[in-house]
């Protein structure tokens, strides 16, 4: 299969590279935590569920030709979360979305990863600069979008809620 953007980044810090089927143990980290989902699923989730999701983010990209990433950090070689470009059918358009394991938040890793892709996406897709569609609550998503240069667009109804949509710079 032939992707729209290369399935391998890399950071200063972290790779950004294409799910294995081990690394949904990492993404429970994030998906059975109450706080990480409050604003994205509304719940917690088991462990077959999340393996289940991140089999939904490797096989985005057999979908739409490009997708998500599982992020690794360079220096462990944990798996972090993922980070990369999503576009389930109901969004408004492609996103950058990011979603990291607790353990590793305040860190800077979502910036970091969200730049890369944002420096990735303007060479895929130069035309259309990414949005990050974010819940109206989710503040600490607001500010990592705000870092890195996202500009409040919009906002609207979804899902049960209200989310706002933050360009990404072209």
């Amino acid at each position: 299969m032939n992707f729209e953007i290369p399935q391998k980044i890399e950071s200063a810090r972290l790779i950004l590279r294409m799910f294995r089927e081990d690394d949904w143990r990492g993404m429970h980290a994030h998906y059975s935590n109450p706080e990480c989902t409050r604003f994205t699923l509304g719940c917690q989730l088991s462990e077959g569920e999340s393996w289940r999701m991140t089999a939904t983010l490797a096989g985005h990209w057999l979908l739409r030709g490009y997708g998500p990433y599982a992020l690794e950090e360079k220096a462990s070689g944990a798996m972090i979360g993922t980070a990369g470009l999503w576009h389930p059918v109901d969004f408004p358009e492609r996103e950058i979305k990011w979603a990291l394991n607790p353990e590793f938040w305040g860190r800077g890793y979502a910036s970091e990863a969200a730049r890369a892709i944002q420096a990735m996406a303007k060479v895929a897709y130069p035309a259309l600069p990414p949005i990050s569609f974010i819940h109206r609550d989710n503040q600490p998503s607001i500010r990592v979008a705000l870092s890195v240069g996202a500009v409040l667009e919009s906002e609207m109804d979804f899902r049960g809620g209200r989310f706002q949509v933050f360009r990404h710079p072209g």
